[in-house]
Formats: C-alpha cells, structure tokens, sequence
C-alpha cells in the first residue's frame, strides 16, 4: 500500500518551523510520507527535522526586503515558485497540503489552490500573519495556535493550540524546582529579532538583585552575535556565572531546569512554556506584525503565570524588581509554574494530526490544475 504524502510548507523562522517539525514527527511515525516545502533561507533552519522528511527548495520572496528593483522583481520569483510547486504536485500528488505561515509558504498553497488539492494552514500567533491571512479563505481549515485568534470576518478556527518538538513534549509537566537558597537557573531567550532589549536591560537587572540571590544563579542567555562579547563581560565583571551563545540546542532541557525564564513572547516560546510549565517574565517584541506577541502572551499573564511588560514600560528597575519578587517567593514561583501548565495544550499535535487526516479523508481535489 502506497504511503499517503504530506506536504509542509513554512517559512524560515523557530515560530513557523518548530510546529511544523513536530506535525511532521507525528505523521511520520503515522505512516505518512512527509515532504517540507521551503525556500533557500527555510532550508537553513530544517536541522532538527527528521532525515526522512524530504525538503523541496521553490523559489518565494518578500516585498518586505530589498528595494524597488529586488521588489519589482517579486512577483516573477513567486511565479516561479508557485509553477515548480505545481509540477512537484503532478508527480508526486500529496494528500494534504499544510501551511505555517511564512512567505516561503506561498508557493505549495497557492499550487494546491490552484490544483484543487486538500489544503489547510496553521496560525501560530494571536494574528493572523499576512500569508496565513491570504489564505485564509482559501482553505478548507483554520487550525490557531493562540486563542482567541483575530480571523477574518467568516473565517471560522478551530483551537488546537501549537504544537511543540518531540523534546519539548518529553519534558511537559517536569517537576518544578522552587526558588530558594541553592543554585538556581534563569533562561534568557529572545528570539531572532529584538533581543538587543534584553541583552540591554537584563543583565544589569539581574546585577541589581540582593547578593545573596545573585551569588546562587547560574545565567543561560541568549544574545546575538554582536552582543555575545558585551553580555558575557558584563556578567563576567559583576560576579555572575553565565552561558552567554547566540542559540541554545538545548532548550527544552534548559527550560525544565529553570526557576524562571525571561523572554520574548513568540508563538513557539509561549507554547513550549504552557506544556512544560514554568514561571516567566514576558516581553513582547513591540514591532511584530499587528503586536501579534502581545496576543501571544494574553492567556500566560491572565492565568497568572507570567508577568507581562510592554517594552515600552521596560527598565532595568522594573524588571530587577520583577524578578526578585518571583526568585525571593517559592510559593508564588510554584503557582505560576502550576498555572502555566493550564494554558498549555501538550496534545495539539495530535489535534493538529487528527485535522490532516480528516482533511485528507474528506476532500479528493481534482487531478488538473
């Protein structure tokens, strides 16, 4: 019997990738044939994949990048893309077409549109991002991350929370580690974009706390290539042991271990905090598209189990004062992490799964674009 095709198309970054990763791992382990649908730049980060999902690279671009004649020159790429997409499709016909946002995206579901082919996409954010809003009534199925999702008006979604990689389930509902006077962790994630503001404002928050606190805490930051030096002398100096690397392979191990985790509040973040439970300290990125990560940390800070701060209210007091307040109380520390754990969905792969299936079950298409 012929195994049923899957194809994934997702742009490249952690907040479209990471959920397709972890469909791709159920349905693999389903019986299915998995194919990833990138560009060149979502090829880059397809290293935690399977080695058996097949990645096909189609052309795709942005007019958010480049000036007029690189934009001009979008809609051709596009096309281009969306013609291999078409041809792929014809010679080797998938079951399901899933979408995660991106515009590497466009150019499987805009062929499976075109083809008639069983399709549907998954919105990691509170807001629709704009490929996703393209698509959206172009589509059989809605499947939201964040709920409520903003959608359309007549769009209907269906809430199957974010998937989250096969590590990050295998340390849902760790036993948390209350704060107390024993070494202790922090996480500092902050994502691809913005993390200069915590790079700025968090390490000179955490050299701000009683000493007695500071001598206890072991520090793994997250910074970017330009500010890995600067971070890691600032801790050096002020007596704080620190990991300070661009990316951590080790997250969900990292995250488990943490008293608490200081971060952006992306889609993927957010996700892997509410399954694997642990107090934060939330600080949307302020230019994300329609202030999507604001939405994305809604349902963490009303369940009590995050602290949110606007960036614009964020300073070094205000956060040291924070973070104090949450390492200085194990009881409060152990709430949070209990109802972080409220918020999470740990089996929205499955649902997510169970939508591809009947999705692939209840649509045929038609064999002619």
């Amino acid at each position: 019997m012929t195994q049923p095709l899957l194809v994934i198309a997702a742009g490249g970054t952690g907040g479209h990738m990471f959920p397709a990763q972890a469909l791709a791992e159920k349905m693999l382990r389903g019986g299915w044939r998995v194919k990833l649908s990138t560009d060149e730049r979502g090829a880059r980060y397809t290293g935690g994949f399977p080695h058996s999902v097949e990645i096909e690279q189609v052309a795709s671009a942005t007019f958010a990048r480049g000036g007029v004649l690189a934009n001009a020159m979008v809609p051709l790429r596009i096309l281009g893309g969306v013609l291999a997409a078409i041809r792929n499709f014809r010679r080797d016909r998938p079951k399901a077409v899933v979408g995660f946002g991106g515009y590497p995206s466009i150019p499987a579901l805009a062929a499976a549109w075109v083809m008639n082919l069983p399709r549907m996409i998954h919105e990691q954010n509170g807001v629709l991002g704009r490929v996703n809003q393209v698509f959206a009534r172009r589509v059989a199925a809605v499947a939201c991350g964040t709920w409520p999702t903003d959608l359309p008006e007549g769009v209907k979604g269906i809430h199957t929370g974010n998937p989250v990689r096969g590590a990050i389930a295998a340390k849902a509902g760790a036993p948390y580690i209350p704060p107390g006077a024993y070494p202790m962790s922090i996480l500092v994630i902050g994502g691809s974009q913005g993390a200069r503001a915590l790079s700025d404002t968090v390490p000179p928050a955490i050299a701000a706390l009683p000493l007695d606190m500071v001598k206890n805490l072991r520090v793994a930051h997250q910074a970017r290539d330009e500010d890995q030096a600067r971070v890691t002398d600032f801790y050096a100096e002020h007596g704080i042991r620190a990991e300070v690397e661009p990316f951590f392979h080790d997250v969900p191990t990292r995250m488990s271990e943490a008293q608490l985790v200081i971060a952006r509040a992306g889609a993927s973040t957010v996700a892997d905090l509410s399954v694997i439970g642990r107090p934060a300290i939330l600080i949307p990125y302020p230019h994300a598209t329609a202030d999507h990560q604001t939405a994305n940390a809604r349902g963490l800070s009303e369940a009590d189990a995050a602290v949110l701060i606007p960036e614009s209210k964020l300073d070094v007091a205000t956060l040291s004062e924070h973070i104090g307040a949450i390492l200085s109380d194990a009881a409060a520390a152990t709430q949070m992490a209990r109802a972080a754990l409220t918020v999470g969905r740990p089996d929205a792969t499955d649902r997510l799964a169970d939508m591809v299936i009947t999705l692939a079950e209840g649509q045929a298409g038609t064999d002619e674009a």
